[in-house]
């Protein structure tokens, strides 16, 4: 059992299948990026990506070098991308709400020679100082200051044309961070054929997609979900792909939809949740395609989209390490409650825990094999060795799968979350906890909501001198919020005698889970 691979030329630069072959193709004055009231067609973002890469290379940035991008949904973003692509340096998109202390890890772990910051980031990276020892230059998209240089006019006076750098189906294109199980993130390394992997195995075949559609995603492009959703896929296919800048709110995004007119649609469960619920009516009838990913989608909430929309919510899903999806509910026969099934751009299975494989409907762990998988982690050879197992990645779900091919999640093999789409780590946010004075131990779970959605309940034990009351508990949850993203923040407190712990000291997360504690 193995997977397709894509036979391509050599050398091959992903820059130019996702940019230049859709000039080369005639599709120069078709639309490929809307941003606020802007329209850039496909001749504009090559001219632009031509730019970026001269202006980096300019800077000294060399092949296999890596570029952190700090920045929203903009175009400026698919400039930076793919103009280092083009040059075959290294681009990392990260999340551009961090703090301080984020951006300095990874810009130690990523040797970035270069940071692409929106202003509103600035004061973070500045915050840094000196002490990223790799990092030379700072490019603000927005008002710079200080050492710090402008976007527009390092743009100023750079080349139009450009070559792409000889780089081959196998050479580093992009890292994507993801977050493990202590909360330390890993850097995921992608190949340069990774990309069109997806979208020709993937979206091609599955989803449709034509030169036609118009790609709107409410996941943002530093994650590889929005990434895919919002750029190389319309890109591969000569579509519009809309960028919105702002954190999601589900009134904003469908006043969105009802203005740009998407036919394609790409959320998570909480937001698809929290849209339903808004009292004003919008005009969502552009939408053909909408997938969630990032949670377990309700069944619940699947029919109640579908109800109210007129179109399947198909539920899939994939990984950072996976590139994008490798389990996908197909249009016209999705099923609430299931991932779907196995895309063209993978082959799965479901193992025990000495990795045999187990017959149909029996709970154990998914295990994906793809042409887009990572193959290490960067600088972490231990965690590369759990996960990259040979030609198979260790998803650290569990699964069963129906006689009619249906995958059915089951949990995460870890104590990881997924809230809103994006990884909690329990560790991170009971050592946000222990921080406060009044916290003597702590331990973090998930928990169901009133829609059957993921999210973190924290067990507290409070130092003698304490004692747990309402006021209490909403100042630990504005505690966190104060320390971490926001999202991760416990959604329930609640303040007990003692925790459930193995011999050894270790908390039994599941005994809390299952109200054992």
């Amino acid at each position: 059992m193995s997977a397709p691979r894509l036979e391509l030329p050599d050398p091959y630069n992903a820059a130019t299948t996702f940019v230049d072959d859709n000039v080369a193709a005639g599709r120069g004055e078709r639309t490929a990026i809307l941003y606020e009231d802007q329209r850039f067609t496909y001749r504009q973002v090559q001219a632009a990506v031509n730019r970026a890469g001269n202006a980096f290379r300019g800077l000294g940035l060399d092949t296999e070098q890596r570029v952190l991008l700090v920045l929203p949904d903009c175009p400026q973003f698919a400039f930076s991308f793919f103009g280092a692509i083009k040059i075959g340096a290294v681009p990392i998109p990260v999340n551009p709400w961090m703090k301080a202390g984020d951006y300095e890890y990874l810009l130690n772990d990523s040797r970035a020679r270069i940071v692409v910051v929106d202003e509103s980031a600035l004061p973070e990276i500045e915050a840094i100082g000196q002490r990223p020892r790799h990092l030379r230059h700072v490019v603000v998209v927005g008002a710079p200051r200080g050492g710090a240089m402008g976007w527009d006019s390092l743009m100023e006076g750079q080349s139009a044309e450009l070559e792409a750098e000889p780089t081959r189906r196998d050479d580093v294109v992009m890292w994507n961070y993801t977050s493990g199980s202590t909360g330390n993130p890993k850097g995921a390394v992608h190949l340069h054929h990774d990309m069109i992997t997806i979208t020709d195995l993937f979206v091609k075949p599955v989803l449709r997609m034509t030169e036609d559609d118009v790609c709107f995603s409410a996941s943002k492009l530093f994650f590889s979900y929005g990434l895919g959703n919002s750029l190389y896929f319309p890109f591969r296919f000569g579509a519009a792909g809309v960028l919105w800048p702002e954190k999601p709110d589900p009134e904003r995004i469908l006043q969105t939809i009802e203005r740009y007119r998407p036919t394609f649609f790409y959320s998570v469960p909480t937001l698809y949740s929290r849209m339903l619920r808004v009292e004003k009516e919008y005009d969502l009838g552009s939408l053909r395609i909408c997938l969630s990913s990032g949670e377990p989608l309700p069944p619940a909430l699947f029919h109640q989209w579908r109800d109210k929309v007129g179109v399947e919510l198909l539920d899939v899903v994939g990984s950072t390490e996976a590139t994008h999806d490798f389990l996908a509910n197909r249009p016209g026969r999705a099923r609430a409650g299931s991932s779907g099934e196995v895309t063209p751009a993978f082959v799965a299975k479901v193992v025990d825990d000495e990795g045999r494989e187990v017959p149909n409907g029996e709970v154990g762990n998914l295990y994906v094999a793809g042409d887009a998988t990572a193959p290490y982690y960067w600088n972490k050879h231990e965690q590369t060795q759990r996960t990259m197992l040979g030609e198979w990645l260790k998803t650290g779900d569990t699964y069963y799968r129906d006689d009619d091919g249906y995958f059915w999640y089951c949990g995460r093999s870890d104590d990881m979350l997924k809230v809103g789409g994006m990884w909690v780590s329990p560790i991170e946010v009971e050592n946000a906890l222990m921080e406060h004075p009044a916290v003597l131990e702590a331990a973090v779970t998930g928990e169901a909501d009133g829609d059957g959605l993921i999210k973190p309940k924290a067990y507290v034990i409070l130092k003698s001198e304490h004692h747990g009351a309402d006021g209490l508990a909403r100042e630990l949850q504005d505690f966190v919020k104060d320390s971490l993203e926001p999202y991760k923040y416990p959604r329930w407190v609640e303040f007990v005698d003692d925790l459930p712990k193995t011999v050894t000291g270790k908390i039994q997360r599941f005994r809390l889970r299952e109200g054992n504690g």
